[in-house]
């Protein structure tokens, strides 16, 4: 009896907590600049992509110094997953997902390399060297040739192997997951 007691207590604490508006007396309103800084998402568009480009020669260096270490020389996988291969293999009983089989936009694999990688310093290459990484990713998959080069332009153009394997299932509909008709 005493845990609903505690709860009711906590739920009308909670409660005029919410209906309160609270001034907290530390920070300082973000600025544009601050928000920019921020904004470095990039759509399947291609939508976000920042200026720079880089070679699939280039990308072969940067992924050595950077990314082989986790993912294994040409990206066949080592402490972390593996990029490259499994193309056919999603129907089947042992689907291999890498970026060249699963991945459905090239512009999501610019963007999560740019935000995410390398591992022990994210976000710490740069644009080119992003642009860079990704078109050398891309050529071990056979989707850029192995003298390409990838830029805010060419990247959305790209139409990956597994682009049309994600589609809406027919029979999901999100009002009947919550219960509205």
């Amino acid at each position: 009896m005493l845990w609903r007691k505690r709860l009711f207590a906590s739920s009308i604490v909670a409660g005029a907590l919410a209906s309160q508006a609270f001034a907290f007396d530390f920070g300082r309103p973000a600025t544009q600049d601050d928000i920019k800084a921020w904004d470095i998402d990039v759509r399947p568009d291609g939508k976000g992509l920042p200026d720079g480009s880089g070679t699939v020669v280039k990308g072969k260096q940067v992924f050595a110094d950077y990314c082989a270490a986790c993912h294994g020389d040409n990206g066949q996988g080592g402490i972390k997953d593996r990029l490259v291969g499994g193309q056919g293999t999603l129907a089947s009983n042992t689907p291999v997902k890498t970026v060249g089989s699963f991945w459905p936009y090239a512009t999501t694999l610019f963007d999560y390399i740019h935000r995410a990688m390398p591992y022990p310093t994210p976000g710490s290459l740069s644009n080119d060297e992003t642009y860079a990484v990704a078109a050398y990713i891309l050529s071990l998959n056979g989707i850029l040739p192995s003298d390409g080069k990838l830029d805010r332009e060419s990247l959305p153009k790209i139409k990956m192997p597994n682009r049309d394997g994600f589609t809406p299932n027919r029979e999901f509909d999100p009002a009947r997951l919550f219960g509205k008709k």
